[in-house]
């Protein structure tokens, strides 16, 4: 469905100007001209778009930017290329091919298209909370990068709602790693897990539990004071909820650590982003 919506945008955008040339197209020479010859492999590339069969389209959308590379078609062509290979999953493909739309058109008006989906592309690629943080990193720069440079635009809108979908997973991230540290006692990584999700992802839901996690991390490494001060800070900013709770047990003789539930999260945060594209 978001790919659909998508080609349909596209293709609204590029194919006005195809419809201005449909005279040329039409009054077809027995000898046609190089620009007639880059207008039909232009229209074929978007037919075979049409139709599904998105790697002979991109095939056919480079024979056009190749045929009349100084043309208002030849910029067109590119992104269309960028674009089949994106419909078709060959998201590196796609990328590839887009920066060398922005190295070779800087002046291009559709940019902030060549930016968006580049950074859908990356979106694309994203897999859950437990993996490589990569393609999470250029996602959210990308995204960053459109929200700064367009903000007038639509995918400034629709990037500020997939960033909040990326810093949620960016610190989802952090919390699982600070988890398995906990399990193998490796505290100090621990420690640096779960404050960097305090200092950095503080609007995410995750702040509360980072809290908690530290309050125990402290206590059983015998630096109480540590512990009693962020436990002051978790039950002065959240001293209605669950993870205070737990965290006034921990200073408690009869306390026993609070069984760390990964699945309901990890189910939770994947299903919300995959949930996109559907």
């Amino acid at each position: 469905m978001f790919k659909n919506l998508i080609i349909f945008l596209i293709s609204t955008l590029l194919i006005l100007s195809c419809s201005k040339n449909n005279d040329k197209i039409g009054a077809t020479l027995k000898d046609p001209t190089i620009e007639e010859e880059m207008i039909l492999a232009y229209k074929e590339g978007l037919e075979s778009l049409k139709k599904g069969d998105a790697l002979y389209a991109s095939k056919k959308f480079n024979e056009a930017e190749i045929l009349f590379p100084q043309s208002i078609w030849a910029p067109k062509s590119s992104i269309m290329s960028a674009y089949s290979l994106y419909y078709y999953n060959y998201y590196d493909d796609s990328i590839f091919q887009l920066k060398r739309h922005l190295k070779n058109y800087p002046t291009d008006k559709n940019l902030d298209y060549v930016h968006y989906l580049i950074a859908i592309c990356h979106f694309e690629k994203l897999s859950n909370e437990k993996k490589d943080l990569e393609p999470l990193i250029q996602t959210q720069k990308k995204f960053k990068y459109i929200i700064e440079n367009y903000p007038n635009t639509d995918f400034a809108i629709d990037s500020k709602y997939k960033l909040g979908l990326i810093i949620d997973i960016l610190a989802a991230k952090e919390m699982y790693i600070g988890r398995h540290y906990m399990k193998t006692e490796k505290w100090i990584g621990a420690i640096n897990r779960f404050k960097n999700v305090i200092n950095n992802y503080d609007e995410t839901v995750y702040v509360e539990e980072a809290l908690h996690r530290l309050v125990e991390i402290y206590y059983k490494i015998g630096l109480i004071d540590e512990a009693k001060q962020i436990a002051y800070v978790l039950g002065y900013n959240y001293g209605s909820g669950q993870w205070y709770e737990n965290s006034y047990r921990v200073f408690n003789k009869s306390y026993k650590t609070v069984k760390i539930d990964n699945k309901k999260k990890d189910s939770f945060l994947i299903k919300k982003f995959k949930s996109l594209f559907e």
